[in-house]
């Protein structure tokens, strides 16, 4: 199983699912990673000195993206994500790094600082629109549906919908 160069996709589904009764079992939390940013953000301010409570967004809902809520299960969330991940790479034996994906490479050339440049506006309007809706698309699509709130049902379709459209557009003004 470990061996193969990717894992059955419904067998992955299956275990996601696992994984998130668990997580819910356990630490009495659904599957969410959106809220770490600004909660990160906010310790880091307060590291540099920055006051933070002039900024209306970390203090309402009591504090909630406050310097003062990490660590907590949701930044561990990402750890595991990251780890678990690297640990599939080594298990898979197919552990490489790659600065410039093949497909950007075609599309906007070989330069490592274009790639991050264009990884890390991409990250922020994500993160910014994540908390537009209230929440990413592991909080929304992943818990949001398995509890069938409507939200998860209506936000889930309109991700998908929206990253087709937008590499639609990209992937055509570059005639592939």
């Amino acid at each position: 199983m470990f061996k193969k160069e990717s894992w059955n996709p419904y067998l992955a589904g299956a275990l996601a699912g696992v994984v998130l009764v668990l997580s819910v079992l356990i630490s009495h939390h659904f599957y969410g990673a959106s809220t770490t940013f600004p909660r990160v953000g906010s310790t880091i301010g307060k590291i540099f000195g920055l006051d933070i409570n002039q900024f209306e967004y970390f203090t309402t809902k009591e504090g909630k993206y406050g310097p003062n809520k990490l660590p907590d299960w949701q930044l561990l969330f990402h750890f595991g994500i990251f780890f678990g991940a690297l640990i599939a790479t080594f298990l898979a034996r197919n552990f490489k790094i790659i600065h410039v994906p093949s497909k950007w490479s075609e599309i906007y050339g070989d330069s490592k600082w274009k790639r991050a440049l264009g990884a890390f506006v991409g990250g922020i309007i994500l993160i910014i629109g994540a908390r537009m809706a209230g929440g990413c698309p592991s909080g929304h699509g992943l818990s949001g549906v398995a509890q069938l709130a409507l939200s998860g049902i209506v936000a889930l379709p309109c991700f998908f919908i929206g990253a087709v459209f937008t590499s639609s557009i990209i992937l055509k003004k570059r005639g592939l």
